[in-house]
């Protein structure tokens, strides 16, 4: 063999190399989870807490501020979260094709699909109640369901992850739905936004390891 051809590689070095272009392909196929979890978890974090200080149990004022900002803040912050995890999703989804993209597709249409079912449900039954126990009614609703399509997605893509997170935002659900009215606000913006941001993170220390 001559001075400038290459030396075969060995078996280990082969192997090394597969799985190095293996945990690129996985990476490049899955979205940076931080985009995912981490602008809902901000979200909720922000929009919740400040639900709780001005919305608090019996409509107690923690800190005062205009009527209306709270839910200006969460519905904002939950556009940009829709717009950031869309963007990251879609550049992800766009390589996949066949039965993953199909089963991708028909998931994302059940979480419109549910969330324009909750809303008519609740808008209808509305103004049957007090002003505090309709913001729970809404928020309690679409946390829940939340949790619900979190524990589907476990059982589409096989991912425990996806089930812890589903099993606790539901139990942090029902946990603040029991505390009552304002209590719930506290609850959803600490445990459940501060368990999505836990989540993004703990996926995101996965993720990265696949280079």
């Amino acid at each position: 063999m001559g001075d400038d051809e290459a030396a075969p590689v060995s078996a280990a070095e082969s192997l090394k190399l597969i799985e190095a272009q293996r945990d690129a392909a996985v990476r490049s196929l899955r979205p940076d989870p931080r985009f995912i979890y981490w602008p809902w978890g901000l979200a909720w974090l922000v929009g919740f807490g400040l639900l709780f200080l001005r919305h608090g149990p019996h409509e107690q004022i923690r800190v005062s501020m205009p009527d209306t900002l709270p839910l200006a803040t969460l519905f904002a912050l939950m556009i940009i979260a829709l717009l950031v995890s869309g963007v990251a999703g879609a550049r992800a989804n766009r390589q996949i094709s066949g039965d993953s993209s199909v089963r991708g597709l028909r998931y994302g249409l059940s979480w419109l699909a549910g969330f324009a079912g909750n809303a008519v449900v609740c808008a209808h039954f509305s103004k049957l109640l007090p002003a505090p126990e309709v913001g729970l009614l809404w928020a309690a609703t679409s946390v829940g369901l939340v949790g619900v399509l979190y524990l589907t997605g476990s059982a589409v893509w096989q991912s425990r992850d996806l089930f812890v997170l589903g099993i606790w935002l539901t139990i942090s659900n029902i946990v603040g739905v029991l505390a009552g009215p304002g209590w719930h606000s506290l609850v959803i913006s600490v445990a459940g936004g501060g368990g999505l941001l836990v989540a993004g993170f703990a996926e995101w220390l996965r993720w990265r390891h696949h280079t």
